[in-house]
């Protein structure tokens, strides 16, 4: 550096003039000279004092501003760790809610087949018992994986009345028969009727409300008369409100006056799984 050099070489111009001087006089002229290459040193040696200094300020701010830069990287770093540490952590959770999941629908699913399996049983079953019978008077089908067992009005009733004929009693027995000791299965009786109202004084009813549910009700009786429990069997009378044709013609409202004995496999094995979720 200029200012490293200048100071030996004025020391040893100093030094040389002073053991001149010793012998003679320096010039003015060469004194003068020394004087100024010294200041200019001196001013030089001051300039590149203060670059330094400024360098080395720069050097401490970038230096700062460098561990600033890195601790907040590390922070950073830290943070996403931990949010990937917690995501992970979810992530696994949801897989093991997901398998979880999974096995019951899986479940659900094996209960089902065992249903639609014991519904196809249980209609082979039903017909097997009731075959002989007029089709028109007595059908057996499955809708919504519900067994209907449908029976017309001139098989069990006579017009107006609600007390089984002999012939529909026989049906009913044979039905109650291949259901007996079979407690997995609810059995709903369900009466129905036309459009034509109920005449008037007829005892005991009113309307077709009541014929519908004193049919059901009786039809009730039969069945658990022949062996089926009481707990397992439900009448119910729906009058002329769920038609199975329009009420227009004889032959419609023949088909409306009917009975359909629902049968409905127990499903509380499916049902115990649904609550758990």
């Amino acid at each position: 550096m200029k200012n490293s050099l200048a100071s030996p070489f004025l020391s040893s111009c100093l030094g040389a003039a002073l053991l001149i001087g010793s012998v003679s006089c320096v010039s003015q002229k060469k004194y003068t000279a020394l004087q100024t290459q010294y200041t200019d040193a001196a001013r030089s040696r001051d300039q590149l004092q203060a670059e330094k200094n400024a360098l080395q300020d720069e050097k401490n701010r970038n230096e700062e501003a460098l561990r600033t830069s890195l601790l907040t990287k590390n922070q950073q770093v830290n943070q996403l760790n931990a949010s990937l540490s917690g995501a992970q952590q979810e992530n696994t959770q949801l897989s093991a809610d997901l398998r979880g999941k999974e096995q019951r629908i899986a479940e659900m699913q094996r209960i089902l087949d065992q249903k639609d399996a014991a519904v196809k049983a249980l209609r082979q079953k039903v017909g097997d018992a009731l075959l002989g019978f007029n089709a028109q008077d007595l059908q057996v089908n499955v809708r919504n994986g519900k067994v209907y067992v449908s029976l017309s009005e001139q098989l069990l009733f006579k017009s107006g009345s609600t007390k089984v004929d002999p012939k529909g009693q026989e049906a009913l027995s044979k039905l109650a028969a291949a259901l007996k000791g079979n407690q997995d299965v609810n059995v709903l009786v369900e009466g129905h009727t036309d459009t034509v109202p109920i005449a008037k004084g007829t005892p005991g009813m009113r309307d077709n409300w009541d014929l519908s549910v004193l049919r059901a009700t009786e039809i009730t009786r039969i069945l658990t008369q022949s062996g089926l429990p009481a707990s397992q069997v439900t009448p119910s009378g729906r009058a002329q409100y769920m038609p199975v044709a329009q009420n227009d013609t004889p032959a419609n409202k023949a088909l409306n006056r009917r009975t359909e004995i629902i049968l409905t496999p127990k499903l509380d094995e499916l049902f115990q799984i649904l609550e758990q979720n």
